[in-house]
């Protein structure tokens, strides 16, 4: 058996130590605010904590306003999610199987977001919702998320509509299978887990979106990023900051751990076009 060239070993250890460096630039940070979040005393220059404990933890779920943000938090991720689902996937067919005029302007419109810089975005479109008497209100906020969805909810799936298998489509009708049944049985399912990708990292993207819920929601509606960074801000104990930073992994994890399992790795690539 020949041996691998040494080129291809030194480009192997480079590879390697980068992706070692990738880890630990990533999870250092995580780290180190998991560590706070559990450290009761933690002095300089110690470099772990004297003494853990749940102290912290006990004190931040015994606040009625950690609570009360969660609750507004899965309230607008859910609502959001799911109305830009509806919104969103009939437009991506249209855009990936239909020709109009001005469909290639309209679709790359839809980056208009991310084009410029948000904040400032957000401020004009605060100012418009002033005068409609949507700040501070759960459907202003509900509004502003949903624009900052489109990209995801049209983009990825776009790219799944037009992956399907069109022999397939052509297939099943020329078998007699009329347009929605072929739709249901042929198209979606080859669409589904790609569409299923765009839906769990809309919903992700949503929970933690922070500056439109900040800029339209404050000071009525408080969810669970604008309260952490509140307590980050307000509080001199670090450790209030860090517990709800760990309670905002927690839907972040549960929906990567679906996503592996279910949706797949694939699935997520095949969205962008890979």
């Amino acid at each position: 058996m020949t041996p691998a060239p040494r080129s291809a070993r030194r480009a192997d250890w480079l590879g390697l130590g980068l992706s070692v460096l990738l880890t630990l630039v990533i999870a250092l940070p995580l780290i180190v605010v998991a560590v706070w979040a559990f450290s009761e005393v933690w002095r300089y220059p110690a470099l772990v904590p004297q003494r853990f404990g749940l102290r912290f933890w006990q004190e931040t779920l015994a606040r009625q306003d950690v609570w009360d943000a969660l609750s507004m938090s899965l309230r607008l991720t859910v609502t959001v999610t799911v109305l830009s689902a509806v919104i969103c996937l009939p437009a991506a067919y249209a855009f990936a199987r239909m020709r109009f005029v001005g469909r290639d302007l309209l679709f790359l419109s839809f980056l208009a977001s991310h084009a410029f810089p948000k904040f400032g975005l957000l401020v004009t479109i605060a100012g418009i919702f002033l005068q409609l008497g949507l700040v501070g209100t759960f459907w202003g906020v509900v509004v502003i998320q949903l624009v900052a969805t489109l990209m995801l909810m049209i983009w990825i799936p776009v790219a799944a509509f037009q992956n399907v298998d069109r022999r397939m489509e052509e297939a099943a009708r020329d078998a007699g299978a009329g347009p929605f049944r072929v739709f249901w049985s042929i198209t979606l399912p080859q669409a589904a887990p790609t569409i299923a990708a765009a839906v769990l990292l809309t919903f992700v993207a949503t929970f933690y979106e922070t500056e439109g819920a900040w800029l339209i929601g404050a000071p009525k509606l408080t969810t669970m990023p604008v309260l952490m960074i509140s307590f980050i801000n307000n509080q001199m104990v670090v450790q209030y900051g860090a517990v709800l930073s760990v309670m905002l992994w927690v839907p972040s994890f549960i929906a990567m751990m679906f996503a592996r399992r279910v949706v797949g790795t694939g699935a997520f690539a095949q969205g962008f076009g890979a």
